[in-house]
């Protein structure tokens, strides 16, 4: 490892421009004649629309125009499509409802869009948008997916009777009977998993650039995956042919998922602009934020669990009810399905799983991936039963875990996957003892001298990151693969370009990617620029989501480094008259090991492109791109401990300590792992004890500002005690497994089992607000 390479704790690169606001994000861009849109939206959460009036509004001052959906139907403009087909256990495909850009017909959640309207300013679009008469006739309403499925309630789709999507199932059912039947121990529990909006700190936008000279379109977009933005706009929705469709997602601030799929926004505005004859932006504000980024999670599951006489667990059943909102949006439908129930073994070995999942429409805001999608909703749900059933069983929740630990890999679980490699007893050792376990009782009695009610939880994760490999991924349904590819080029002096096709909204991906190739030709990590986000200079990519950049991402750019060696080698052999077997990479020169002989790298990529000493039959440059798909999913593990302390006047929880211990396999920076899970781990306690979408029974979104929605503030989290070991994946080049959704996973399960330790009370929900612990608190006693 040098100084910048695979290993070091190398700053940011790219926070000189977020730190200074130098930054570019989609708001900052601007163009000659740009002109901005402002969105007509539903009011209520289920209505036909019988009229648009768009008299008054066109002839307000700066109005361009104002489009509905009935234009955009006729200009043939497609639906909104969810990309991964799930099929109900009667093998009936999903039950996908029609989603228009643009509401011509009917809307089904409030927030639904039925026209646009394009101005010289956002104020002057905005009030020509209040000037838009809509006439609605309100349709019965339905906004709780228990009560969607129930017979004459509200419809919101012809395609699907009694709102049910798909009714899915995984695992041995009868297996799992038979294992319930004869079993010492049964833990039941009925498990809530809280609806959240993602809240990235810079909003969702985008700006549409219709070029009639060259008939091309440029879409920039706040997104986590720009190719297939152009890929799904093209080839589903005929916005635009493919090879005249630019996209470009510039620095993006945060995603968390909420930007991985397309959005009605970035459809609407690219036609606009054809339409108009102007370019058109969009800046999304936070209360409409609220009201249309896909939401995360919304579960409600039970869940039995089985143990024989030895405490091994024997059986795990799941029955779960997921809430898509009113639409099926671009990944709905897997998050449910394939990221949940084939995680529910967790690190444990148990014989026997089945799962039943059915899925369900309401007048809600559609639900999609969050951080970990699909994994928290699992961890959650296994982790709660877990200590819940130490505690009936009367023994220590560690001890419980240790004894159904799997122990010998790989190992195939009974719902799909196969675990590469793991140490769980090392993540739960190395947690106890930075918690201080043996010390907690004494603590306890401490707080309670002082009227103070003292608990523990515990949380044991893991999940599947890398979210290939394509074969495995389009045999379950998915409509692409997901590989990755990078592109090495060499420049003439000796600087390196990147291209990569995952994304970075965040996560560092400018300097770890450089500190991959420092490492390997020994070069500064200044001189090594990263490109990503731009569908014109990379040439394919499947962008980031799923802790898949580094597993992924990072795979194929060592790939693309392999073919860049190996010519390297080439053409410094022949300059130096030496076997290419003897010549090493190393301190920014190439070396005839065993001797005083080098030539520095900028030399050698001269000679590549002047071409005047090559081997012969070797062409000129040095430019090689590599696609990568990996042969498993990584598999990152470890054990969270939360101790916390509830004033049992006031019901209000404080986190007296936090532990991480995570196996995240090699690990190319650790300070931006450190951050990575740090950034989780407050999204998660965000979730247990904070957050929560509420909705009315008119569909009425209660929750669409920071006044109603709490998100974690910094005197809401202590400062985390962080840690790793190493089990490398198997599985790639690199060794690395993923890191970047752990802490969200781990973290909820942790805190909620803490608190219902300290206050004596396992009945409690998501979020654990003062006055849910305070009524928990008091039914205890």
């Amino acid at each position: 490892m040098g100084v910048d390479g695979i290993g070091a704790r190398v700053a940011r690169k790219e926070d000189r421009r977020f730190l200074t606001g130098k930054g570019r994000y989609t708001d900052d861009m601007s163009v000659p004649g740009l002109k901005y849109a402002v969105f007509v939206r539903s009011p209520h959460a289920h209505a036909t629309i019988t009229g648009i009036d768009a008299t008054a509004a066109r002839a307000m001052p700066g109005v361009i125009d104002v489009l509905d959906g009935k234009q955009l139907l006729a200009d043939g403009i497609g639906n909104l499509i969810c990309g991964w087909m799930i099929h109900s256990k009667d093998g009936s495909p999903m039950k996908m409802g029609a989603w228009r850009p643009l509401a011509d017909k009917t809307v089904r959640y409030v927030g639904d869009a039925v026209a646009i309207v394009v101005a010289d300013s956002v104020a002057e679009a905005r009030d020509a948008a209040e000037a838009v008469v809509v006439d609605y006739d309100l349709l019965p309403v339905v906004t709780d997916p228990l009560q969607a499925l129930a017979y004459g309630e509200p419809q919101l789709h012809p395609e699907a009777p009694n709102n049910l999507i798909f009714d899915w199932e995984l695992g041995d059912a009868a297996a799992v009977d038979r294992a319930l039947a004869a079993a010492a121990h049964v833990t039941e529990l009925k498990i809530y998993n809280n609806r959240l909006a993602p809240n990235p700190m810079e909003p969702r936008a985008t700006l549409g650039i219709y070029d009639a000279g060259d008939d091309h379109y440029t879409c920039y977009t706040t997104s986590q995956n720009p190719h297939l933005a152009r890929l799904v706009m093209s080839a589903f929705y005929n916005v635009a042919p493919e090879n005249k469709l630019r996209v470009i997602a510039p620095d993006v601030g945060g995603g968390f998922g909420s930007k991985i799929y397309i959005y009605p926004e970035e459809i609407v505005c690219l036609w606009a602009s054809k339409r108009t004859g102007v370019p058109v932006k969009w800046t999304c504000d936070r209360t409409e934020a609220f009201l249309t980024d896909a939401h995360g999670r919304d579960h409600v599951s039970t869940v039995k669990m089985a143990f024989d006489a030895g405490n091994r667990i024997t059986a795990l059943k799941v029955d779960t009810i997921a809430n898509l909102g009113a639409y099926m949006s671009l990944f709905s439908s897997c998050v449910p399905t394939y990221l949940y129930a084939t995680l529910l073994s967790g690190q444990y070995d148990i014989p026997a799983i089945h799962a039943n999942v059915r899925s369900v429409y309401t007048n809600t805001v559609p639900v999609d991936a969050y951080r970990g999608a699909g994994r928290p909703e699992a961890t959650y749900l296994l982790e709660r039963t877990m200590e819940t059933a130490a505690r009936e069983l009367g023994i220590s929740p560690a001890e419980l875990r240790r004894t159904n630990f799997i122990r010998s890999f790989p190992h195939q679980t009974p719902v799909i996957m196969n675990y590469d490699a793991g140490d769980y007893e090392a993540s739960l050792n190395a947690a106890m003892t930075a918690a201080d376990w043996s010390g907690f009782a004494a603590r306890k009695a401490e707080a309670e001298g002082r009227g103070m009610k003292r608990g523990i939880g515990m949380s044991c994760y893991i999940e599947a990151c890398g979210l290939a490999p394509s074969a495995a991924v389009g045999s379950l349904g998915a409509g692409v693969g997901l590989w990755e590819s990078a592109e090495v080029k060499v420049n003439m002096a000796g600087t390196i370009e990147v291209m990569t096709g995952s994304h970075s909204h965040g996560q560092g991906h400018e300097t770890t990617f450089a500190q991959l190739v420092a490492d390997r030709l020994g070069l500064p990590i200044d001189s090594i620029n990263i490109v990503h986000g731009d569908t014109d200079k990379v040439q394919m990519g499947m962008g980031t989501y799923g802790s898949r950049s580094g597993a992924v991402g990072m795979s194929a750019l060592a790939k693309a480094l392999d073919k860049v060696e190996a010519k390297a080698k080439k053409i410094a052999a022949h300059l130096m008259e030496a076997d290419e077997s003897d010549i090493v990479i190393e301190d920014g020169a190439l070396k005839v090991a065993g001797t005083d002989r080098s030539v520095p790298w900028f030399q050698m990529a001269l000679a590549a492109y002047t071409a005047h000493n090559l081997p012969p039959g070797l062409e000129p440059g040095l430019k090689e791109s590599a696609f990568y798909d990996p042969a498993n999913f990584t598999f990152p593990a470890g054990c969270y401990i939360c101790e916390v302390e509830v004033d049992p006047e006031t019901g209000r929880t404080h986190i007296v300590q936090f532990v991480a211990a995570d196996d995240f396999g090699n690990i190319i920076n650790p300070m931006i792992v450190e951050g990575q899970v740090h950034g989780g781990l407050a999204q998660g306690i965000g979730q247990a004890l904070l957050e929560g979408v509420r909705y009315d029974d008119s569909g009425q979104l209660l929750t669409a500002s920071y006044l109603d929605y709490a998100m974690p503030r910094a005197d809401d989290v202590p400062s985390f005690n962080v840690s790793t070991s190493n089990t490398p994946c198997p599985n790639n080049p690199l060794g690395v497994k993923g890191c970047g959704e752990a802490g969200a996973i781990g973290s909820p399960p942790a805190l909620i089992n803490a608190i219902t330790d300290a206050i004596g009370n396992n009945q409690l929900t998501m979020p654990a607000t003062p006055e849910k612990v305070w009524a928990a608190a008091q039914a205890a006693h």
